[in-house]
């Protein structure tokens, strides 16, 4: 057996529950982000998070709350892209009963419910223009009205917003206040991706690893391969790190033994297997007829590519659509074979 290399030490982070956070890291990149939070967390002034889909924006929201000195208060979270355009007004600032339709008796807002404490608006760039307007006033003045009603209420509230779209471009295409922005952007914190936190893949993989064997009733503290860390380490993770957990949990779910040998990035791309482990048919793409002949007369990249599928194509024939043997018979790692499959998937199969 391969000698495995040994797990890195874990540095974790408790959330206001007492549970783990997936706040992990010892990268350069992560550790600079995680000093930025710290040093603005005190200072009483909105926060605007930037990042990628699945980089922890939520996370990095709660550290900022209970690290500043409204940590005893209340932290209330929005996500903004869950609601339609109507709805978010009345979600933010409540309603009067009678304000509309259905508005049976009052109803207090997040702004309300947050008083003395922190909001977080993440994917604020899907906020109407006309509900920045009131978001403005409560950054400037700390009033708002609740829907229906002429009575102004003062809330003591932190804004912490976040998105992962470009609200300069927004903003000059008129579709978010500029005025909001200036005030929203006291300071602006990047998440890193996880391609630009390298180090932590493995200490993430494993974190995740541990909780799904917990979970599973596993005894056994699983351990992953060479080739499944090589994998895992030259993914570009498009999800960050939510998608890395996912990717995790069920590489640990379908190992029969505490080594986890098979990462699957793509569970749509994967071959069905059936009960007794045989791979059944992959549909080749029966639109590509390319013969090594009919090569010969295409530009290179063309030629390269088409020669690649072809040998795709023979390999998973002649393996009788069983992926590892496939992979042997390329003389490719299981991996390197995966990666290669992945690149081509839509020209040897339909999903």
């Amino acid at each position: 057996m391969k000698k495995q290399r040994p797990i890195p030490r874990q540095h974790t982070q408790l959330t206001s529950s007492g549970t783990v956070s997936e706040a992990l890291g010892q990268s350069e990149a992560f550790i600079g982000f995680q000093e930025r939070i710290s040093r603005v967390a005190p200072i009483n002034r909105p926060v605007l998070l930037i990042g990628e889909r699945g980089t922890g924006k939520e996370l990095a929201a709660s550290r900022l709350h209970f690290l500043s000195g409204r940590w005893q208060e209340p932290m209330v979270a929005l996500n903004c892209s869950a609601l339609t355009p109507a709805l978010i007004e009345s979600e933010l600032f409540g309603y009067e009963k009678g304000a509309f339709t259905g508005a049976e008796k009052r109803r207090t807002g997040r702004f309300e419910a947050a008083d003395g404490g922190t909001i977080f608006l993440d994917e604020i760039g899907n906020i109407p223009v006309e509900v920045q307007e009131k978001i403005l006033r409560v950054v400037e003045y700390g009033t708002f009205e609740r829907v229906g009603s002429w009575e102004s209420i003062e809330v003591d509230v932190r804004i912490v917003a976040a998105t992962n779209a470009n609200l300069v471009a927004l903003a000059e295409e008129g579709r978010f206040k500029q005025d909001l922005l200036d005030r929203l952007s006291f300071e602006v914190l990047f998440l890193p991706p996880l391609r630009e936190r390298k180090e932590d893949i493995l200490l993430l993989a494993n974190h995740f690893a541990v909780r799904m064997t917990f979970e599973l009733g596993r005894e056994e503290i699983p351990q992953f391969s060479d080739e499944a860390i090589e994998a895992l380490e030259n993914y570009s993770w498009p999800g960050n790190v939510r998608e890395l957990k996912n990717v995790v949990e069920r590489a640990v779910y379908r190992s029969d033994s505490s080594l986890i040998t098979d990462i699957i990035f793509n569970p749509f791309g994967a071959s069905y297997v059936d009960q007794q482990g045989r791979g059944k048919e992959i549909p080749v793409d029966k639109d590509y007829t390319a013969s090594p002949e009919h090569l010969m007369n295409k530009p290179h990249k063309e030629a390269v590519r088409g020669f690649e599928i072809l040998l795709l194509q023979k390999a998973v024939k002649e393996s009788k659509y069983n992926q590892k043997k496939a992979a042997k018979i390329l003389g490719l790692t299981y991996h390197q074979f995966r990666g290669l499959y992945r690149k081509y998937h839509e020209q040897l199969h339909k999903i």
